[in-house]
């Protein structure tokens, strides 16, 4: 079973995930500790979500990078590229996932048609969603995570206010905020998306290198 201690918040949209053995992460970047990984999942192409640089420090012979056709050109050696689009359901090594879409709907840092995604991705009987960089979408509400590790520093993103409804409309159990602190963002941010929730969601503040 995986246990909130097993999710590490690396920074901004960065994820460590321990599961059955398995490392895996999502959106690798500036990691300080690499350890070796055997997925990494990427939500889209921008620099401070798939980084070339971070993906090698983390890839070992046989990692699997999973992510939108349009990182395809740039995948480092050694890794097994697996391209996805929204709507995709896979399972590697041993790991199911759904692929979901992400997008802005006011703003056009990523729009729709670029295919950019987030995941969910089922570790055991835990339902964990990264949404990747997007608003607060129709698609979610039939997410229904356990836990929900949600961007809430605005400007590209769901700003604080709209991740706490996300967080609602998808009766998430559990929530990680994040993408704030580094490029967009600050702890007021932080505070605002808490006082938004309803008491009966847990929230996972945990420390990072952001």
């Amino acid at each position: 079973m995986l246990e909130s201690g097993d999710i590490e918040w690396l920074g901004h949209a960065s994820f460590r995930i321990t599961f059955n053995d398995r490392i895996i992460y999502i959106d690798p970047w500036e990691i300080s500790d690499p350890q070796p990984g055997d997925i990494i999942f990427i939500t889209h192409s921008h620099f401070d979500h798939f980084s070339p640089e971070d993906v090698s420090k983390l890839a070992k012979q046989g990692t699997y990078l999973i992510g939108p056709q349009d990182i395809s050109g740039k995948v480092p050696s050694g890794c097994e590229f697996v391209a996805v689009k929204p709507g995709d359901e896979k399972e590697i090594l041993g790991i199911k996932f759904e692929v979901i879409p992400a997008y802005n709907i006011n703003k056009q840092f990523h729009p729709r048609n670029n295919n950019w995604v987030g995941y969910v991705i089922h570790l055991g009987d835990t339902k964990v969603y990264h949404p990747g960089d997007t608003d607060l979408i129709p698609e979610m509400e039939n997410i229904k995570p356990d836990i929900a590790l949600l961007p809430i520093g605005g400007t590209y993103t769901m700003n604080a206010e709209e991740a706490a409804q996300a967080a609602k409309r998808m009766n998430a159990k559990k929530v990680i905020p994040m993408h704030y602190g580094k490029i967009v963002g600050s702890d007021k941010d932080l505070e605002i998306f808490k006082s938004s929730l309803p008491p009966d969601v847990e929230v996972l503040t945990l420390p990072s290198g952001r």
